[in-house]
């Protein structure tokens, strides 16, 4: 499964036709063609339920639209009020927003891209109290205990599909998906975890798949032909008690049978301990599972999740894994992610890092969706910064992501612009960043920002820290200071001891470590040090150690496609860490939603000691001595290594506020907030100002 190469640059347009050629054909189903065999994958925008603004979601999709992706699938639409994924999610109900399906249908106007509404019914995965499901049993992710559908209500539910999948193709959409992964209803039928019903719907394989079968059947008899229909399979469950393989290839069968035009694939229960689509996850890791559903049915087959790279996509479609990709994140990342394909500009697209920082975590946080690296994405009528009349010339001084992100968007709008960064190389904390094992996305991150000052012909100044002086000499109109941050340095007795290093002399002076650290600071960057110590720095994930990590069964003989009885790996451990926070919650509590379970586990079970409610007493030869829970002890280290927060380097923006008051003078990222090294919220404020200078 060799999906997880890079793009290459350069060559002529004709040579990269040729190369994303699979990627760039059309494709014919149910009468309806698709330009490409790319797919903007459903994804719950947040839009929907909280902000409910036609413009904004027109605005949207239509970005997307005229970024040349072949077929846009909605974010979910529940089929009846039960259904909704939250209160307030849209539903096709009587009184459902026709306003809102027809602000998304216009976003297709006039380009080539077509429009499918998903129908999704949560199940027992809906956030609020009288929630329904295939049976009454919890899932740990939902505080909510669901009602175990009657008879009845299932037969309704099908009709309540069908008349929804009516609505959609009167109401102009090109097509439906079903929605049967990810563990929401139809899911909770099919697989015998949670499917423990004694009637027609439960019980043996025949009953469990029986209620997407007459879903399917209801919508296409309702629809007619010409009408694009997708189901949505799980092609591994990743969940004990969930489907075989060999199940999913019986019921692929049957569902091209009942009338689905395309299959598109899921991967996981949102309730796995698997990941999925987050950066541990090779790319294209679940190749396999799209594999064994291809292998039996003719119609064509999508493959989804960790494709965020043209060259990916076209290896997946000409290796006949798949017919199709679906790209969901990688589309709020670079909505013109196929225009710049078909052009032979893939140095040009900005790379979704699966970091989910504003995709998924921000929906767990009820705020509606963007991206880290393209914070326009959803906030698109907020950018509307149009070129400027009359240039001016800016000098950005810091050449981190905020310095490089004002940089190239100033001088997109017409500006001249001057970029000084004092070391010898662009990019700041990402250089750090990037050298995390696993975490080799960033170095797209940082391509694509050196690309776009390029392009944007942006006078860059290496080794070069200009004085206050020099900025203000008449040679720029307006100054931006994004200088960053310094480690926050402690005031503990000891400090000074030769042994205490902070997260830079690791991460960017390769200082050398020792065999016993203790890290004081549990945060994002006590986290990344530790990943970083007890792994190999700057590798890509790896296909053969995730799925022996993680006990994935690719044979998919096991039910859930897990290995029965598998111990999640322990690797004897590089080092002897030990991890310190003062507070006196569980260690990691703070990281990302989506993520930070992920790094909690790693840690885990490296044997790394952590430890919360700690009081930092000396250094001296012997080690850290500390004080937990009023007992004194000594923790023997090599190194100490100080994770603890950082301070902004303000020393020059003070100079041109009291020396040269009268020249405008922004401040931002780093520089401005020093908080968790955010790089979310600096690229967001770079991009922000370079908008309204």
């Amino acid at each position: 499964m060799a999906y997880g190469h890079d793009s290459g640059s350069g060559g002529d347009l004709q040579s990269f036709r040729s190369i994303y050629g699979n990627l760039l054909a059309p494709l014919s189903a149910d009468g309806v063609v698709l330009r490409n065999r790319a797919v903007m994958g459903a994804m719950h925008t947040g839009i929907e339920a909280l902000d409910r603004s036609a413009d904004r979601i027109r605005a949207f999709y239509r970005e997307r639209a005229e970024g040349e992706v072949g077929l846009i699938i909605t974010g979910g639409v529940a089929p009846n009020l039960e259904g909704r994924v939250e209160l307030g999610a849209p539903a096709m109900t009587e009184d459902a927003d026709l306003e809102w399906h027809a602000a998304i249908l216009d976003a297709v106007k006039g380009t080539e891209t077509k429009m499918c509404m998903q129908i999704l019914h949560t199940g027992r995965y809906a956030k609020f109290s009288g929630c329904v499901g295939a049976s009454s049993l919890r899932t740990r992710i939902n505080k909510h205990e669901p009602r175990a559908l009657t008879t009845s209500e299932v037969w309704k539910t099908i009709e309540d599909y069908a008349r929804t999948a009516s609505i959609a193709r009167d109401l102009g959409y090109h097509g439906v998906e079903i929605m049967g992964s990810e563990g929401y209803l139809i899911n909770q039928f099919t697989a015998p975890a949670t499917n423990d019903r004694k009637d027609e719907f439960g019980g043996s394989f025949e009953n469990r798949i029986r209620f997407p079968l007459e879903i399917l059947e209801a919508v296409r008899q309702r629809v007619g032909k010409d009408f694009l229909v997708i189901y949505r399979i799980s092609a591994v469950d990743l969940v004990d008690g969930g489907m075989t393989g060999e199940e999913t290839r019986t019921f692929a069968r049957l569902v091209q049978k009942a009338g689905a035009g395309i299959l598109n694939t899921g991967t996981g229960w949102h309730e796995s301990t698997i990941p999925t689509v987050a950066h541990v996850v090779p790319r294209a890791a679940w190749a396999y599972a799209v594999k064994n559903v291809k292998e039996v049915v003719t119609l064509p087959v999508i493959a989804s999740n960790r494709i965020n790279d043209p060259q990916v996509a076209e290896d997946l479609i000409a290796s006949g894994t798949a017919d199709m990709v679906s790209m969901a994140r990688p589309l709020l990342a670079d909505p013109a992610f196929m225009k710049k394909a078909r052009l032979g500009q893939p140095e040009k697209i900005n790379t979704c890092i699966a970091c989910n920082q504003a995709c998924l975590d921000h929906i767990f946080k009820h705020q509606p969706v963007s991206c880290l690296v393209n914070p326009r994405a959803g906030h698109e009528i907020e950018f509307a910064g149009s070129k400027v009349v009359r240039g001016k010339k800016i000098a950005v001084v810091g050449g981190g992501a905020a310095g490089m992100n004002a940089a190239f968007n100033a001088a997109e709008r017409g500006h001249t612009v001057t970029l000084f960064e004092a070391s010898d190389e662009l990019g700041g904390q990402l250089l750090m960043a990037r050298v995390i094992p696993e975490k080799t996305e960033f170095d797209q991150m940082l391509r694509y920002f050196l690309q776009r000052l390029a392009d944007e012909k942006v006078e860059v100044r290496l080794s070069h820290a200009p004085t206050a002086a020099e900025l203000c000499n008449g040679a720029y109109d307006e100054i931006v200071i994004a200088t960053g941050v310094r480690p926050r340095r402690l005031d503990i007795p000891g400090i000074e001891h030769e042994k205490v290093l902070d997260y830079v002399d690791v991460l960017h002076r390769s200082r050398p470590v020792g065999n016993q650290v203790a890290i004081i600071g549990a945060g994002g960057i006590g986290f990344d040090v530790a990943e970083f110590l007890l792994g190999e720095p700057h590798t890509p994930p790896q296909i053969d150690r995730f799925i022996e990590e993680y006990g994935v069964d690719v044979s998919l003989h096991e039910a859930g496609g897990l290995r029965q009885g598998h111990k999640r790996m322990e690797s004897p451990p590089k080092r002897g860490i030990v991890l310190l926070q003062r507070k006196k919650e569980r260690v990691g509590a703070r990281l990302a939603v989506s993520t930070g379970w992920i790094r909690r586990d790693r840690l885990n079970r490296h044997h790394v000691k952590m430890l919360s409610g700690v009081e930092y007493r000396r250094i001296d030869d012997l080690g850290l001595h500390v004080s937990i829970d009023g007992i004194n002890q000594v923790i023997p280290a090599d190194n100490i290594i100080i994770c603890a927060g950082q301070d902004s380097e303000r020393d020059l923006y003070t100079a041109l506020r009291e020396h040269y008051p009268a020249i405008p003078v922004h401040l931002i990222g780093g520089a401005d907030q020093a908080v968790e090294l955010d790089a979310m919220r600096a690229i967001d404020q770079a991009t922000r100002l370079a908008t309204q200078l």
